[in-house]
């Protein structure tokens, strides 16, 4: 394509984009909306572990929990970007993958828990994973397709706003969802109530499908060609030796990322010392969701101002302070507390995880960026709570809690001395070029 052909062709795409804006906006936001709902009814961080705790009494089976999802999560996303960049349109692809792989296995998961979680216990949990790594695995094949999606479809300049909003009222719908999680478990007995749990969670993420659906996709005006796998990951260590501040924001966020190693044995230390169940659950969840719906706004807004590098500073000191007062809490109503700073830290993550990887690169260059950053974080985010879960059975949930504290202090230190701002760094360096 001609130079002057591809600047017609990003003007075209732009003018369509402004045009479906506002409609684009609203849908993506039911989207992420509707499927962060679905989540808060099956949380990974308190209605997950209770689950696998009926089905044994393994800690290390309970830290399989996040392990599995982040791997299935993480690693397949470098596979599949190749094959995104020569995708003119991703929203075909994503609506196969997402609604199938993705959504499907939680009503399986509630149908395998209803008619096995008393008489087959064992078969149930190893059914509950089969089925975890299999939604983990679709949410990784669609991520760099679905977020070049959304940067097609939301401007850069209002991309935290849209994650801010959309992902805060996910989070205020989640409030009702944990609330009804705890309702369903204190009123309906196991296996009834997380069956139905999941039942319902099916629902919400049906409607996110749909609304994922309704987008207006323009047609990328770039695709790069396909090549081999071996010739296109041998390409990928190029990227690691060019830019050395996309380097150094790696290091430091797998620093931070194995911070979060205590975060999934929050819940079950609740259970296990100060006797937690039933509507406490539902609270502290709703704590958990609600905490995320007020600072994803505030921190959508912020992060469009100072820029994400800021706001994933913050996630991982949120992240320390919630494992240090846990390991102080003296009484479970002081969990209140753990779960709101628990709560703000995701909500950091998950505006600026994904946001900040966009503005490293070329728009081209999106999906393999993104693959790459999400498959290079993949052993921190796996392995994290797999040593928290060692050293909690070895040493206690204490030591856990207390390592978990100086890694993430660690990585909130390196993202704010060593990690520069890519988005202005990017600018002053386009300026220089130009």
């Amino acid at each position: 394509m001609s130079a002057e052909m591809l600047s017609t062709a990003q003007d075209e795409a732009e003018r369509f984009a402004a045009v479906n804006y506002r409609w684009n906006f609203a849908v993506n936001s039911l989207d992420v909306a509707f499927f962060l709902l679905g989540l808060s009814i099956i949380s990974q961080t308190t209605i997950m572990p209770l689950l696998v705790r009926q089905l044994t009494d393994s800690t290390l089976a309970i830290g399989l929990i996040p392990a599995i999802a982040s791997i299935g999560y993480l690693l397949p996303q470098l596979l599949i970007a190749n094959y995104a960049e020569g995708l003119r349109r991703k929203k075909p692809f994503l609506l196969i993958i997402s609604g199938i792989g993705e959504r499907g296995p939680y009503l399986a998961i509630g149908l395998l828990v209803l008619t096995l979680g008393v008489r087959a216990p064992a078969l149930t949990l190893l059914g509950f994973f089969l089925l975890l790594a299999t939604t983990a695995v679709a949410a990784g094949l669609g991520t760099p397709p679905w977020y070049d999606l959304i940067a097609k479809a939301i401007p850069a300049q209002r991309r935290g706003i849209w994650a801010g909003f959309s992902r805060g009222l996910g989070s205020l719908l989640g409030i009702g969802g944990a609330t009804l999680a705890g309702l369903l478990l204190a009123t309906y007995p196991y296996p009834l109530g997380f069956s139905l749990c999941f039942f319902v969670a099916f629902i919400s993420l049906a409607v996110s499908w749909v609304s994922l659906a309704l987008n207006r996709e323009p047609d990328s005006t770039i695709t790069k060609p396909r090549v081999k796998l071996s010739a296109y990951l041998r390409q990928l260590p190029t990227i690691l030796r060019r830019d050395a501040n996309y380097l150094h924001y790696l290091i430091a966020r797998s620093v931070a990322v194995l911070g979060g190693m205590g975060a999934g044995f929050f819940m079950v230390y609740g259970v296990d010392r100060f006797a937690v169940e039933g509507q406490m659950v539902g609270l502290l969840t709703a704590v958990l969701v609600g905490s995320q719906a007020l600072m994803n706004v505030l921190l959508g807004a912020l992060a469009d101002r100072v820029g994400h590098r800021v706001i994933l500073a913050f996630s991982a000191l949120a992240m320390a302070l919630a494992a240090g007062s846990v390991l102080l809490a003296p009484s479970a109503t002081w969990l209140v507390l753990t779960f709101a700073l628990l709560g703000a830290s995701t909500a950091a993550s998950l505006v600026s995880g994904l946001n900040i990887i966009l503005e490293f690169c070329a728009p081209e260059d999106r999906p393999t960026y993104i693959g790459l950053t999400n498959t290079l974080l993949a052993p921190a985010t796996a392995i994290a709570p797999l040593i928290g879960a060692v050293l909690a059975q070895a040493f206690g949930y204490q030591s856990a809690f207390a390592v978990a504290v100086a890694l993430a202090l660690a990585g909130s230190a390196l993202l704010v001395v060593w990690v520069r701002e890519p988005r202005y760094t990017h600018r002053s360096e386009a300026a220089e070029a130009g």
